[in-house]
């Protein structure tokens, strides 16, 4: 007997909490996605029992309902005419499900999803840059005149010198945009018709495209500086946005026919015009008001408290290039001839690497180890981008530890008097132009060891523990080789369990047999533990217990099931090592389960692997 679609969606929307209680509602190959405003209202008892539901899951504040590949789309034409609401894609739902975080956590969420992907480019050159800087600056090598001072140079200077660029590519996947256009946006912002953003104090042109009104004799209202940004970031993300926006839609608006030349054209010609007469002037007048109040606040201990401590601040927006006009001028001042700003800078600085090494030492993520031990080494050298943006300000403390730190050494910095004589060098580096070598190696110390003291004690590691320490499956790692059994573009999902890989096809179950729940594989296990199969986040947890559900790089959405038919155990023979919500890492213990209850049970022991948003990616491996 077919399905009565419109029965099952009335159902569903009679159980969910009705129309008001749904944000955003789309569907994939096979589910049915739903972004629940109030969890509590959903019945989902009854939601398993409606006809056409084959199952039914939550992963990234959404909930997905099992419908089934050429049904789930008639489905979801019902449920638009019985709410009133209008289709929407996967990405309106993610983003809707996205706004349910809380603000803060939606505000700095971009900025680390758009810099951990470029992350080993920054890492590269942070490195070779402060190393090339300081072999240039010994006494007696004369190794800055030399060709491969120069190379080195351009090669370290290259990811910096190109940083919107990178940054636009990868704020453009961010945000759903196309990469190429955002590619664009980026080069456009550093287009070498423009002024270098670091030379503007020695002038620059101006564009009247809607008229002359002057306001001064050297102003217009409607003037539009022809200046670079070279350096910046935050300008960068805000115009790729806006960028993204303005394409899609257009892809809404425009017909098929047409989508390929007026899209692309007008997005670009509309992003670059609003970026270059309000996104860069504003942010230019930021950067003025942060440098004439640092030349103030620079002069006195308090003053250098509040600009030790803001300085991380200044690097996540991509003001702190200019802060090379501060120290120029005090270099070329006749009464000063020292550049006070350098041990300010160089606390600061030191203080991220302070944060970044803690977390470093700390973590027991390997993947964290890996990213957090170049970086700190590169912030020690002055480059301090790999150390916020991947590590310090993704997990917030360390950055906040870096503040107090940075804050506590600029104090002891203007309270010696101590300075350099060159300006753009700062952590090690800056012994080389450092007056006064003991106190600065002093002001080192403070700032880098308050914020690793700072971090040490109020950070922790978002990992859950195992529940008991003494049995070996909960070491942390798997005690057995987990090899690859799915991949995609997205990531690799490694083996969750100890066993004999069998195909999808072989699983004596016709809703996981047939991939209507997704791509994947079953194992035939040798083991009773299953393990984290890669690292990511807990999006679920039976009632029964015998189910678990991943999300992991890239939104991947796995989900691992003990048994077949299991469901009617009620939990027995089943221990759950996680919560829903809890961070894992791959190889971590997260359920336990009796092979000989389940056989007991009359039920097959085979372990399913699913992808179950495999529909998201264009290739799927087993």
């Amino acid at each position: 007997m077919a399905l009565d679609y419109r029965k099952c969606a009335q159902e569903i929307v009679d159980h969910i909490g009705g129309r008001d209680n749904v944000a955003q509602a789309a569907h994939c190959a096979t589910r049915l996605r739903l972004v629940i405003k109030d969890n509590s209202k959903v019945d989902k008892d009854y939601l398993d029992t409606v006809e056409g539901v084959k199952g039914m899951f939550e992963s990234n504040g959404q909930l997905q309902l099992i419908i089934g590949t050429g049904t789930v789309n008639k489905v979801y034409d019902e449920f638009l005419s019985i709410t009133g609401m209008t289709a929407a894609t996967k990405d309106d739902v993610k983003a809707a499900a996205a706004a349910k975080q809380p603000l803060w956590k939606q505000l700095l969420k971009p900025i680390g999803d758009v810099f951990v992907p470029i992350l080993p480019a920054i890492v590269a050159s942070g490195l070779m840059m402060g190393l090339v800087e300081a072999l240039g600056k010994i006494p007696g090598l004369n190794f800055a005149g030399t060709d491969w001072y120069s190379f080195l140079d351009m090669v370290a200077n290259t990811a910096f010198a190109y940083l919107p660029v990178i940054v636009a590519i990868s704020a453009a996947r961010v945000f759903g945009g196309n990469i190429f256009l955002g590619a664009v946006i980026g080069l456009l912002m550093i287009h070498s018709a423009l002024t270098n953003g670091w030379a503007a104090a020695d002038g620059y042109g101006v564009w009247y495209l809607f008229g002359n009104i002057k306001i001064t004799d050297g102003y217009s209202l409607l003037q539009i500086n022809q200046l670079g940004y070279q350096g910046h970031v935050i300008p960068v993300i805000i115009a790729v946005l806006l960028m993204s926006h303005v394409e899609k839609w257009f892809h809404k608006h425009v017909p098929e026919m047409l989508d390929l030349f007026i899209t692309p054209l007008c997005t670009v010609l509309i992003t670059a015009l609003i970026t270059f007469t309000m996104i860069g002037p504003v942010f230019s007048g930021l950067e003025t008001l942060v440098l004439s109040g640092a030349r103030v606040l620079v002069k006195n201990p308090v003053g250098a408290m509040v600009m030790g401590a803001i300085y991380p601040i200044t690097v996540v927006m991509g003001l702190h290039h200019m802060y090379n006009v501060i120290e120029a001028g005090m270099l070329s001042d006749p009464a000063l001839m020292l550049n006070t700003w350098m041990p300010i800078a160089s606390a600061a600085n030191f203080a991220q690497f302070g944060a970044c090494l803690a977390v470093g030492l700390k973590a027991k993520n390997n993947k964290t180890k890996v990213i957090a031990i170049p970086s700190a080494l590169s912030a020690s050298l002055g480059i301090t981008e790999p150390a916020i943006f991947g590590v310090n300000l993704r997990f917030y403390k360390p950055f906040l530890a870096g503040m107090v730190g940075g804050a506590v050494g600029s104090i002891f910095g203007a309270i010696t008097g101590i300075g350099a004589t060159a300006y753009g060098v700062t952590g090690i580096p800056g012994y080389l132009t450092i007056n006064n070598i003991p106190v600065y190696t002093v002001l080192l110390l403070v700032s880098g060891g308050v914020a690793f003291a700072g971090t040490w004690l109020f950070w922790k590691e978002e990992v859950k523990e195992p529940k008991k320490a003494e049995e070996s499956a909960d070491k942390g790692s798997a005690d057995f080789e987990q090899k690859p059994v799915i991949t995609c573009e997205a990531g690799t999902v490694l083996a969750p369990v100890k066993g004999n890989v069998i195909a999808q096809d072989k699983i004596p179950d016709e809703t996981f047999a047939t991939g209507v729940l997704g791509q994947g594989v079953g194992i035939e296990p040798q083991d009773e533990t299953v393990y984290a199969p890669y690292d990511g986040e807990i999006s679920s947890v039976a009632e029964s217990k015998h189910a678990v559900g991943i999300t992991g790089p890239n939104d991947m959405e796995v989900l691992i099931h003990v048994g077949v038919d299991t469901v009617a155990m009620n939990g027995e023979g089943f221990e759950p090592l996680v919560k829903e919500g809890d961070k894992v890492t791959a190889g971590q213990p997260i359920l336990k389960f009796s092979r000989s209850a389940i056989k007991a049970a009359n039920h097959p022991d085979i372990v399913v692997v699913l992808l179950t948003n495999s529909d998201d990616y264009n290739e799927v491996k087993i």
